[in-house]
């Protein structure tokens, strides 16, 4: 349930309601999402003035002719049911799994599909993509330079078409396999670089800057639609 905080302000000659509603913020993506604790952490840095949500699958995939597709997961619905303001979305790294590659040729448009679903919400979200960490273990059947040469471009590709920005944790881990519990899942470490990297791109001035068109919209509704329940019940 969302909560609300509720300031009601006395005036000599009125009373002023004022609504705030946390922001609310969605973390889509796979297994690195989903167990890494990685919202938790970016929780903490956001603060109560936003609500973090994890939306994350293990095994998903952006591919729609895998076994995983993340548009065909529970958690997909539930992240568009949330109805955030901002969306970021962390997935490609099961996509470079050997048995999903031969699907690789629809990789950009099925990414768009996923975007477009939260572009079309009401409250016109702000969605960044994540460049996925790099993978220091291929025992699972991942190959980091198929990895760095083909998922990793093509996400910056579907961010050009769709004007959207790139987070690149990739870079951000540089050679700190240490960082992970088994060469892909990030440990507690690897989870705080994505919290601080994804952080900082929501907090950073140029982004504040053009938040308002999106915060502003979503406290107008709030208030709006409150202040029609008061009246309604004869306050």
């Amino acid at each position: 349930m969302m909560s609300v905080l509720i300031i009601a302000e006395f005036q000599p000659t009125s009373l002023q309601i004022k609504v705030f509603s946390p922001i609310r913020v969605a973390c889509v993506g796979d297994s690195i999402t989903a167990i890494t604790g990685y919202p938790s952490d970016l929780q903490k840095l956001l603060g109560a003035n936003y609500i973090v949500g994890n939306f994350g699958h293990s095994g998903a995939t952006v591919e729609l002719n895998t076994w995983c597709p993340y548009m065909n997961q529970s958690e997909f619905e539930e992240a568009l049911e949330f109805q955030p303001e901002i969306v970021v979305i962390m997935l490609g790294t099961n996509d470079d799994h050997s048995w999903a590659i031969p699907y690789n040729e629809s990789f950009e448009y099925d990414y768009t599909a996923l975007i477009t679903s939260f572009q079309q919400l009401d409250n016109s979200p702000r969605i960044w993509l994540v460049k996925p960490p790099p993978i220091f273990n291929n025992s699972l059947g991942l190959s980091n330079t198929y990895f760095s040469e083909n998922i990793i471009p093509q996400i910056q590709d579907v961010a050009n078409k769709l004007n959207l920005t790139t987070i690149d944790v990739y870079s951000a881990f540089g050679n700190h396999a240490d960082y992970f519990a088994d060469g892909v899942h990030p440990n507690s470490q690897g989870a705080e670089l994505i919290a601080n990297e994804v952080y900082n791109a929501i907090k950073s001035p140029d982004n504040q800057n053009q938040a308002p068109s999106v915060f502003a919209i979503q406290i107008a509704r709030a208030r709006s639609k409150y202040i029609s329940k008061y009246l309604d019940n004869g306050n």
